[in-house]
């Protein structure tokens, strides 16, 4: 892998690797885990993709190479986008998690989703707390699951204080329903008084919005090739910069973040200034 790595260098060529050792391989046909069982298929422990993708991006960050690591899909191997922003410093990361318009997906699919975000956050409470990662949610809760509404909102308090990164997870999240739903919130309080109409402005929305603990969108990432906003953070990104990649999610890598960052690094954000105003 460390040649390839360094021979490709000369032409910027990509070297694709799907991770997985295959002393702990096995021919496995899928995660070791409950399902694996139930469809009575031999099942690949995780801890075979995590050793060869910490392998693979040490060795890409040696060598400079251009990495793609196919297939991730152990929970552990996402983690890591976790933790290279903390290891970078990023103070706020958003992942769009499931969507107002996802509910349209088949049922199995839905209550499957559900099933595993309330595992995963089992798992991560200890984890989170650790990494002194404060865990917040966007979206309306209200639809989701009782059981998975109430765990999240106990992560979320056992993680409060936590004040290192902030990890916020939009579930049932749309931006035109969270900003009708600004609307409605804020057309309340004038029919009562609470506010003037005359003094309703940006700041006044903001506040009402989801995100009012956070600040506007430097950098938004979109996946999958796709070229589009999906209705997410609409009215957060006024003035984000946008990067696309055809990666998918689940192939996304520390690698990946570290090229999407130094991509924006080089951009010139002028906020409607020239750039000699801002240089």
């Amino acid at each position: 892998m460390k040649l390839a790595l360094l021979y490709s260098k000369d032409f910027d060529g990509l070297i694709i690797n799907y991770p997985n050792d295959k002393s702990i391989f096995n021919n496995g046909k899928m995660h070791d885990a409950t399902p694996s069982t139930n469809l009575g298929l031999k099942g690949i422990s995780n801890i075979a993709e995590e050793i060869m993708v910490d392998r693979d991006i040490n060795l890409a960050k040696y060598t400079e190479g251009n990495l793609h690591l196919s297939y991730i899909s152990a929970k552990e191997s996402v983690n890591k986008i976790v933790e290279a922003c903390t290891e970078l410093g990023i103070k706020n990361l958003t992942l769009f998690a499931f969507s107002t318009e996802n509910w349209n997906r088949p049922k199995l699919e839905i209550d499957f989703l559900m099933k595993l975000l309330l595992l995963s956050l089992n798992k991560e409470l200890k984890s989170l707390n650790k990494n002194n990662i404060r865990f917040k949610t966007i979206g309306n809760l209200e639809r989701l699951p009782k059981r998975v509404t109430s765990y999240l909102k106990k992560v979320t308090k056992e993680t409060q204080d936590n004040n290192k990164m902030t990890l916020t997870l939009a579930l049932n999240y749309g931006e035109r329903e969270e900003i009708v739903n600004a609307i409605q919130v804020i057309g309340d309080k004038v029919k009562n008084n609470l506010i003037s109409l005359k003094n309703i402005d940006e700041s006044v929305i903001n506040q009402h919005l989801y995100t009012h603990y956070l600040p506007d969108v430097d950098l938004l990432i979109r996946t999958s090739g796709e070229k589009r906003i999906s209705n997410f953070l609409l009215w957060q990104i006024a003035y984000a910069e946008l990067y696309f990649t055809k990666k998918l999610w689940p192939d996304f890598s520390k690698e990946d973040l570290y090229k999407a960052i130094v991509n924006y690094q080089k951009r010139e954000r002028r906020f409607g200034k020239t750039s000699e105003q801002i240089n």
